[in-house]
């Protein structure tokens, strides 16, 4: 920043982490046209009660700071590139909705869709149902929500794409084509039956519609191979058995685009692993993978993860998608599950009532909690429900997600010689009825996060698994580069902390450079200015809450977070002070060769 020099903006005295894994330091920043033009390092910077890496030698850029249209003094401010989420499900929301919460109020500046093979392009409109049914059943989004919000109006995936980028929107977006949409393009409803099998033709025409949507910029395909997931009528997902002619016409489509990445949702059965990484060969492109830790088979990742690893050192481009803490459903009065919906009571006296009558005849009528207490669930999805009062936690109004066994309903309930439902539904009340219980069912198997911090320090790993967008009414996980920072560098007290900057190079570089995005992802010259100025001592993330904002009135999970001062994308302010502005600077981004 040569003395006499005006910028856009300079941002002045921060504490650094910029995004490449180096000591944290302070320093001043200056923009120009959405663009990071210089990096002024004063000195090693003081970050009291953070796990952070120690400076080997402080650095320091002699030279005057130049003059900014705007000035930001950042003292005791942190300062992070924006982050960069690979895992979201905005695939319907992104066309309706130009903030694209939850993610842009917790420092995403670019997030990432089409994911686990879901979304709806390419589009015939006879499909569209079909590709709703779908995408329900998966991601725990709506129908009524989808089929209001959506305005389909493309065709191809270009064309959702060229939509797409004449929309306005806060932060950057990107999309990848989804093996279930492609699928039932070519094949029909046949398509979304993944027993059927495409002819030879179908096969070349899924992979020639793949080439023309990664030439025009979409960053890859995605598809699944879980039994997890279901459409809404019951029907597993189109592409679980997809055969090697199949994936051999999309690997070979990848090879003659020479662009994209394969992103795959697996259970990782017998064989699996090698059948996905000889398609990523044939393809010539990178392979992502979920990676998470499942009850019915805890070590299974660790298997998968020493497969990662065997891969990568034969040549392999692939890596794990790891999420930041437990894969938890959110238990509510509002929520999808409530350990009480089918409990005869609740039927007869408390569901066709709003909820605030609802919550006012639950506190005056002490009867009726007793026989709602008393009663048991009349089907199996209540009973499914109401086991997991067995391991399920209360959450505070800062939610702890790393509680010990102790802590659980039903360990509580039996220290106070209590029937588990009545301190679970004492639990709901609380909050004028907004009250939340959370059942950790993936990653979470011992009972702590020592297998999520394995995950996150190895090197073969990236963040994912977030699911911006999805499980609207269950799950609530898009504030994961928050409790990155809150919790794992700063307030984990049941096991080691990771280093600040470890995380944040997690969730910035790392995540940009598994998808190509060599132009964002760290504070360096030359690179965009997508920027976070956090309050690091005060950054809280709280409790989720329901509020009915989506289309056709439909519900959803939100998390916010307090301690965001400033979010830029390229250079324009989206967030101050934990509101968003307003402004829209975000746009469409395309893949290129590589």
């Amino acid at each position: 920043m040569a003395n006499g020099t005006t910028h856009d903006l300079v941002i002045r005295g921060a504490t650094l982490v910029d995004g490449t894994g180096a000591a944290a330091c302070v320093a001043d920043v200056a923009v120009d046209g959405g663009t990071i033009v210089d990096v002024r390092r004063r000195g090693a910077a003081g970050l009291p009660g953070v796990a952070r890496i120690e400076p080997s030698a402080a650095p320091r850029d002699e030279g005057p700071a130049g003059r900014g249209r705007r000035e930001i003094d950042a003292q005791g401010l942190l300062l992070t590139p924006g982050f960069v989420d690979i895992h979201t499900h905005y695939d319907g929301q992104a066309t309706w909705d130009a903030q694209l919460a939850p993610s842009s109020v917790h420092g995403v500046t670019t997030a990432l869709f089409g994911n686990c093979g879901v979304g709806f392009a390419p589009l015939r409109s006879a499909d569209i149902d079909l590709l709703i049914n779908i995408m329900e059943g998966v991601e725990d989004i709506p129908g009524s929500v989808l089929a209001e919000g959506i305005p389909f109006g493309w065709e191809s995936f270009p064309e959702y794409m060229d939509a797409l980028d004449a929309l306005p929107h806060a932060i950057d977006i990107g999309a990848q084509v989804p093996h279930a949409a492609l699928r039932c393009y070519v094949m029909g409803e046949r398509g979304g039956d993944h027993a059927e099998r495409p002819s030879v033709a179908e096969c070349d025409t899924m992979g020639r519609l793949l080439e023309e949507a990664l030439r025009a910029g979409a960053l890859g395909l995605s598809t699944s191979r879980t039994v997890k997931h279901r459409a809404r009528d019951g029907r597993p997902t189109p592409s679980l058995s997809a055969d090697e002619s199949e994936l051999g016409a999309l690997a070979r489509a990848m090879r003659r685009a020479g662009r994209g990445v394969l992103e795959v949702n697996s259970d990782f059965g017998e064989g699996d692993f090698e059948v996905l990484a000889a398609v990523a060969r044939e393809a010539g492109r990178p392979l992502s993978l979920l990676l998470i830790q499942v009850d019915r088979a805890p070590a299974l990742w660790r298997e998968t993860l020493d497969a990662i690893h065997a891969a990568r050192a034969r040549g392999l481009s692939v890596n794990g998608q790891v999420g930041a803490r437990a894969i938890g459903v959110l238990l509510g009065f509002e929520a999808t599950l409530n350990p009480f919906a089918t409990h005869p009571s609740w039927r007869s006296a408390l569901a066709p009532l709003p909820h605030a009558e609802r919550v006012a005849r639950l506190r005056a009528d002490a009867a009726l909690r007793e026989r709602l207490v008393a009663e048991g669930p009349t089907d199996a999805k209540g009973r499914w429900v109401a086991a997991m009062l067995e391991r399920a936690f209360e959450m505070g109004a800062v939610p702890d997600y790393e509680p010990g066994p102790e802590a659980s309903i039903a360990a509580r309930a039996r220290a106070e010689g209590r029937r588990v439902q009545a301190l679970a539904l004492d639990a709901l009340l609380a909050d004028d009825g907004r009250g939340l219980l959370l059942h950790p069912f993936e990653n979470y198997t011992h009972g702590d996060f020592e297998v999520v911090r394995t995950m996150l320090e190895d090197d073969a790993t990236v963040m994912g698994v977030g699911d911006g967008g999805a499980h609207v009414g269950t799950i609530c996980d898009g504030s994961g580069p928050t409790f990155l920072l809150t919790h794992w560098a700063r307030d984990r007290r049941r096991g080691a902390r990771i280093p600040i900057e470890r995380l944040v190079r997690k969730q910035t570089l790392d995540s940009a450079l598994a998808y190509g995005l060599a132009d964002r992802g760290a504070v360096r010259p030359g690179l965009r200015a997508d920027l976070n100025l956090i309050d690091l001592a005060g950054l809280t993330l709280h409790r989720p809450r329901i509020e009915h904002d989506l289309p056709a009135g439909g519900r959803r999970f939100l998390q916010s977070a307090s301690g965001y001062r400033h979010t830029f994308v390229a250079g324009v302010e989206t967030l101050r002070d934990d509101r968003p502005t307003g402004a829209t600077p975000g746009r469409l981004v395309r893949g290129t060769a590589s």
